[in-house]
């Protein structure tokens, strides 16, 4: 350090331990000079001077506006709650049943320093106690029931970015902390059994895109589709067509159907509603239990040709719906009805075993957009199965069950069966190779059974 600068250091030190020295001074004759009942008026003037010549600005974002809890605040806490960092000394945690993991928020009289824009801004929260006794009594009985302190976020930076933070950092705060409260939250699968109930269950479904089992192009293109369908807001309103988005799985049981509506539950971050058409008594009954769902939402539809008989659009014209139950119509309004527009960010799933006996008109484009197809289980998803059982990449034997996979239908579900049967990956991939021969030579047998009988 050269000279001159570390003149300028000193005279630095120098003012800082003359203005501590000095507020010393001023809290010390205070103190001895001027009445208790006085003190505040005095301090609160002092600290008003101080605020004219100072190159700092404040906003305070207190816990409550009036007697209702300040959304900017509670934006506040989960977004400081994702940057904690190495300011800061102690935090808080937390976790309940809707949470996915810990949830971490900033303490008292602590302090976080984030940078926004090239703007350095200084977090502090502060906290106090609820006195009785005071003015608006009735409105802090009413605070004081819900907690014993008044909380408070104290936002400090230089004047000149006064601007850029109320106009684009606050903002930004606001978008990002409502994101954070969704990836956070835990997903909840909903049941028409009691008409979607208050609460429903948390999905502890483990499956994910990473370790589902289907062919690798259909997942990379299922992925494309959901993150277009995500970011698609300002396109559905352009287009004027409800945010939604169909998707039908059809193929044989065990071909991995219902992992794959839980591992798009697990990638969105989205609730499930599970509907059992069974359970509906109407197609006013269908109409409720849509306006009753969250958006954000998947509504699943399973086996949608063995649950009820629908009859086509036909013979419901033919037939007086005596028994008010619910038909083929009830279900198309309900996909693409002008009900259907109650709700936004929804994406409806359909299974079935057979797509043949489906009415053409469920399957149209806006009822259900992209039709995949759950084959049986091939190579890409055989290795997909090892790895998730057994944690290889690679093996001897996969050139000849892969040659063997192309020739005999079987499902992933089958294959997963064979591979539980031992952790040692070539006593299982062993018994796996048996089990395909085996199914291959029992197909032969039948064949030449029906040959002979021909």
């Amino acid at each position: 350090m050269s000279p001159e600068e570390m003149a300028n250091a000193k005279a630095v030190v120098s003012t800082v331990a003359s203005v501590a020295a000095t507020a010393m001074l001023v809290r010390s004759i205070a103190n001895d000079f001027i009445p208790k009942e006085f003190r505040s008026y005095v301090f609160e003037s002092f600290y008003d001077l101080f605020r004219r010549f100072s190159s700092q600005f404040t906003i305070l974002i207190h816990e409550f506006q009036g007697p209702s809890p300040n959304l900017v605040f509670e934006a506040v806490e989960v977004y400081l709650g994702t940057i904690v960092n190495s300011s800061t000394k102690s935090i808080r945690l937390g976790k309940t049943e809707n949470d996915k993991g810990l949830v971490i928020k900033m303490d008292k009289d602590e302090e976080i320093i984030d940078v926004f824009e090239d703007v350095k801004v200084t977090w502090r929260m502060q906290c106090r106690k609820i006195e009785s006794g005071s003015q608006n009594d009735e409105i802090k009985d009413m605070i004081a029931a819900l907690c014993s302190e008044l909380r408070c976020y104290e936002l400090s930076f230089l004047k000149k970015h006064k601007e850029t933070v109320l106009k684009s950092y606050l903002p930004y705060i606001m978008e990002r902390s409502k994101v954070a409260k969704e990836e956070s939250r835990a997903i909840k699968l909903y049941s028409n059994f009691r008409n979607w109930g208050s609460d429903g269950m948390n999905l502890e479904h483990p499956m994910t895109f990473d370790t589902l089992a289907i062919d690798e192009e259909i997942k990379i293109t299922l992925i494309d589709d959901l993150a277009c369908f995500v970011k698609g807001k300002d396109y559905y309103n352009r287009i004027g067509k409800a945010w939604k988005r169909g998707y039908l799985l059809y193929g044989p049981p065990g071909t991995g159907k219902s992992s794959l509506i839980a591992a798009m539950a697990n990638h969105l971050n989205y609730d499930i509603y599970d509907l059992d058409l069974t359970e509906v008594r109407s197609n006013s009954n269908l109409r409720s239990l849509l306006l009753g769902m969250s958006g954000r939402s998947i509504l699943v539809i399973e086996d949608i040709d063995c649950s009820i008989k629908l009859d086509n659009r036909e013979k419901e014209e033919e037939k007086e719906n005596k028994h008010n139950r619910v038909t083929l119509s009830g279900i198309l309004n309900f996909l693409d009805g002008i009900w259907s527009c109650c709700g936004e960010e929804r994406i409806i799933v359909v299974t079935t075993n057979d797509i043949d006996k489906l009415d053409a008109a469920l399957l149209r484009p806006g009822r259900m957009d992209m039709h995949i197809h759950m084959s049986f289980c091939r190579l890409s998803a055989f290795k997909q199965l090892v790895f998730n059982y057994l944690g290889i990449r690679q093996h001897d034997m996969f050139a000849q069950i892969g040659g063997l996979l192309e020739e005999v239908e079987v499902t992933p579900a089958e294959v997963a069966g064979e591979l539980l049967k031992s952790k040692n990956p070539t006593i299982s991939l062993q018994g796996l190779l048996e089990f395909l021969e085996n199914k291959i030579a029992e197909r032969e047998r039948l064949k030449a059974e029906t040959d002979l009988t021909a």
